[in-house]
């Protein structure tokens, strides 16, 4: 996968997210909005090339409110689904919350 790819098709709404995290992303308080920002400014910091869900990623961004999320999307065709939004936990990332802590 590649952020281009990704970035595309979420400015053109081609994008969904994954109806078992919907709730997950209310509790969260992590609107749609926010995931379009923190993607289009975002990095992929892992891949998962062979997830069983299909190709998947794993991305850093921020909003413009300067909110960090990890946003673990797939490519499925036309559109990209989004598996789950995150603000990433300081004692499971490392400072610049790129790497995991061991």
């Amino acid at each position: 996968m590649n952020l281009k790819d990704i970035n595309g098709k979420v400015e053109k709404g081609n994008y969904y997210v994954s109806f078992t995290h919907t709730e997950k992303l209310r509790s969260r308080k992590i609107t749609l909005t926010e995931i379009e920002e923190a993607i289009s400014q975002g990095q992929i910091i892992e891949d998962y090339p062979h997830d069983t869900r299909g190709p998947s990623c794993l991305v850093l961004g921020f909003t413009r409110k300067f909110k960090p999320l990890h946003i673990v999307c797939a490519n499925v065709g036309k559109e990209i689904i989004i598996i789950t939004a995150y603000e990433p936990a300081s004692d499971e990332w490392t400072k610049d919350l790129k790497t995991r802590r061991k």
